[in-house]
């Protein structure tokens, strides 16, 4: 028995959020929160003129992905319902967000110096977002490079690197949702 019994307040925690795992729930709540980080992402660039670099794109495409599975997955489920079907469905959300959590952290990676960022991600010379001219939107305005952490360490990680832990908590949920949404088998007793 574990003295702190956090393994009773997983337990309890768990049973709270299991009811939203069941059927298409998960999904559906897997995509607003997808739309909500891509929401997110854009407030950032509108906003707070913080504009993407490629990789941080590329974190972004795990998230309409995302949607435009759910809304394909939702559709098919209107014309056949299978309940293996929401099993597949919660573990290829599962993947799709691990690789959404490896690509951030790639991306933390790049910005922590841990390994040298890909060819086409730094930036020739310094971005100036003072330069930045909204009246001429056609014209390239600059690509920030990869290797810059724009909160500086200010919130422990950099914006990647909470992706990264943002989408290793929605794989995680979706492999439970897919866990959940196993079909069981039932087992006879031996009155049976």
């Amino acid at each position: 028995m574990d003295s702190c019994g956090c393994r009773d307040n997983f337990k309890r925690m768990f049973e709270r959020i299991d009811p939203l795992l069941k059927t298409w729930r998960w999904p559906v709540l897997a995509m607003l929160a997808s739309l909500a980080m891509l929401g997110a992402a854009h407030a950032f660039e509108t906003f707070a003129l913080l504009l993407p670099c490629p990789l941080c794109l590329r974190q972004r495409e795990v998230y309409w992905a995302v949607v435009a599975m759910t809304v394909t997955a939702l559709v098919l489920w209107q014309i056949r319902q299978n309940p293996r079907f929401i099993l597949a469905f919660n573990i290829m959300l599962g993947l799709v967000f691990l690789t959404g959590a490896v690509v951030a952290a790639y991306h933390a990676g790049v910005e922590y110096k841990f390994w040298p960022a890909p060819s086409g991600c730094i930036a020739t010379e310094a971005f100036n977002m003072d330069a930045f001219d909204p009246t001429n939107l056609n014209q390239a305005q600059g690509v920030p490079s990869c290797t810059d952490d724009p909160w500086g360490g200010r919130y422990g990680l950099s914006m990647a690197g909470w992706n990264a832990l943002i989408s290793l908590v929605f794989a995680a949920i979706s492999f439970r949702a897919a866990g959940i949404s196993l079909p069981r088998t039932r087992v006879l007793s031996p009155a049976e």
